[in-house]
């Protein structure tokens, strides 16, 4: 892997991380800035997304870049058999940094070691999603003043949720207590439940969304129920609405208590709740920008 590509949020050091926040910060005061004026970022997304592609493209735009690449696999020459090695050294000669999503997991990685351009790991599959994770410590931290030492809920689709798991692994720099509650078919794999184990990380698992739970979160993290990561569609509609988190949910809340979600969000998080000074995953989502201006800046050696 190319050192200066960012594969797995594990690549980070703490230092590393709080590098990316400080940066983010600095973003977040003056976004609009031409230090990638003369470079050019490919945005290859084999599977669909909205806020991730449109604020990584967003970032290059606001700091004088240009962005090329594909939303759509189908409009790419992958239809044609192309393989993934292909793609990557072909659009290496046209770019300086490549954005990457793909539905295999892995992917990212293995871009990582064919070019000698840095890879962003836009989410492989079920497995990981560091720059979200960035956004996510970030709006943590700005909500909270700190990073150790919180009572952290992630709720709903903890199996294959690529969102929660690069948190996990993230917040071994920074010791919290997590609940995992999920439903038993949607549960946190076994794998990241050792790597808290290894990593001193508190944790308890329940399948029940319970008001206890909600009153001593310092952080609810919802997730969606991801029904194209099903290949039983009558396993999804059994636990597609297990958790459903309402206004009035939160009457005894703590009064920091923060509500985060990567989104696009279903039926998870009910429409009252936005108005709710605790909702912020339209925040959540803006700080996207700005952590992502910052991660192509850092890997790119010019900040």
């Amino acid at each position: 892997m190319s050192a200066k590509s960012l594969v797995s949020i594990s690549d980070y050091s703490k230092e590393q991380i709080l590098r990316i926040l400080d940066l983010a910060t600095g973003f977040e005061a003056c976004p609009n800035q031409r230090i990638l004026e003369g470079k050019v970022a490919a945005t290859l997304f084999f599977e669909p997304s909205t806020r991730t592609r449109l604020s990584f493209e967003t970032a290059v735009n606001r700091l004088g870049g240009k962005v090329i690449g594909f939303s759509d696999a189908a409009t790419s020459s992958s239809t044609k058999g192309e393989t993934l090695k292909d793609t990557i050294k072909m659009v290496s000669n046209y770019a300086d940094i490549i954005i990457m999503r793909h539905y295999l997991e892995g992917a990212a990685r293995y871009a990582s070691q064919v070019t000698d351009i840095p890879i962003v790991n836009a989410g492989d599959g079920a497995n990981q999603h560091p720059s979200q994770t960035l956004l996510d410590l970030y709006s943590i931290r700005k909500t909270q003043g700190r990073l150790e030492g919180l009572n952290i809920a992630l709720v709903g689709d903890l199996k294959y949720g690529r969102t929660v798991h690069s948190l996990l692994m993230a917040m071994k720099h920074f010791p919290s207590t997590f609940y995992f509650v999920a439903p038993e078919e949607l549960a946190m794999p076994a794998e990241y439940k050792q790597f808290c184990r290894d990593n001193g990380i508190k944790w308890h698992e329940t399948s029940v969304f319970s008001q206890e739970i909600i009153n001593q979160a310092d952080i609810i993290y919802m997730t969606r129920v991801q029904k194209e990561r099903f290949t039983d569609l009558v396993e999804y509609e059994r636990v597609k609405n297990a958790f459903i988190l309402r206004n009035n949910m939160l009457d005894n809340s703590r009064d920091n208590l923060k509500i985060l979600h990567p989104l696009p969000r279903v039926n998870e998080i009910a429409q009252d709740v936005d108005d709710n000074p605790k909702a912020y995953y339209f925040q959540q989502a803006r700080n996207g920008l700005y952590v992502r201006q910052a991660i192509i800046s850092s890997l790119l050696d010019l900040v």
